[in-house]
């Protein structure tokens, strides 16, 4: 994408759809895996995904089948496997440790896509983009607080889950050159159908109750309505731009962990949430477009 061709305002607002939808997933996420494993989550998550996809796809995209060929089916797969082995590992997590922390831990992921971008994208590591990553990552220790609380499983799964989110923000940006947000959600949704059912079964494959298919179905809607909004930002704006947007997440799923799961809430937090807004704010305005000729 070109400088001039780059809209971070449109960009910001398909950021705010992805973090609701992420946020009511990571909800149905615990409440699923009371019963069922990662895998199984992600089966049931990528079926209902994908029925949407086919139905959508067929019944009102006016390209129909013919966009869902994809130019670069080994980018696909690269995309879905890293995507699927971090939503795993983020699922993991959100049972085992606060769900700000988590998000905490995940949001190091724009310092991975800033360092990685130049690359696999060819995009320019300026010093604005830079002093962005590092003062959102400043952010997110006041809210993590490394060395002050033990660490476990769950801290080296957000770590994990953040390389895995930026390599598949990389392949994203990669494959949008070439191919359809239905492209995208199509095969990211088959793929990951497939990989979380093989995988279920490995491990002994359990059916849902009742009681747990209103939340699949949460989950099923959110993962596809948070992946179009995250793809549709990232044909609008550089990766490196897209990718801290996310930082307003962090707030949210604080609020979300007090409200529901009486977690802990620091002060800590919403000091490093502004912190992060700030860089957000800075990086979203350096990268408007400034009028050419225009007298003031």
């Amino acid at each position: 994408m070109h400088q001039e061709e780059a809209q971070p305002v449109k960009a910001a607002l398909w950021m705010m759809g992805a973090i609701a939808s992420f946020t009511l997933m990571a909800v149905a996420g615990r409440a699923i895996q009371v019963e069922l494993s990662s895998f199984e989550l992600m089966f049931w998550r990528s079926l209902v995904g994908f029925a949407i996809v086919l139905v959508l796809v067929m019944g009102l995209s006016r390209a129909g089948l013919r966009q869902l060929v994809p130019s670069a089916p080994g980018l696909h797969l690269a995309r879905n496997v890293f995507h699927f082995a971090g939503q795993n590992l983020w699922f993991f997590g959100i049972t085992v440790i606060p769900l700000a922390q988590l998000v905490a831990l995940e949001f190091t992921s724009p310092i991975w896509v800033a360092l990685l971008a130049p690359l696999l994208l060819g995009e320019a590591l300026t010093r604005r983009k830079l002093a962005v990553a590092v003062l959102g990552f400043g952010g997110v220790l006041l809210v993590a607080q490394p060395g002050v609380q033990p660490l476990n499983a769950g801290h080296l799964a957000g770590m994990l889950a953040a390389l895995c989110f930026a390599l598949n923000v990389i392949f994203t940006k990669r494959i949008m050159r070439y191919d359809s947000v239905w492209c995208v959600l199509f095969w990211m949704t088959l793929s990951q159908t497939l990989f979380g059912l093989v995988l279920s079964f490995i491990g002994g494959f359990t059916w849902p109750s009742v009681a747990l298919i209103p939340w699949l179905l949460v989950v099923g809607v959110t993962g596809l309505t948070a992946h179009f909004s995250l793809t549709s930002a990232l044909g609008l704006a550089p990766a490196s731009t897209v990718a801290p947007m996310e930082f307003a997440r962090l707030p949210v799923i604080a609020l979300v962990g007090v409200w529901l799961y009486a977690e802990g809430l620091d002060p800590l937090v919403f000091l490093g949430a502004a912190i992060i807004f700030s860089a957000n704010w800075w990086n979203m305005r350096a990268g408007r477009p400034r009028p050419v000729g225009k007298e003031i």
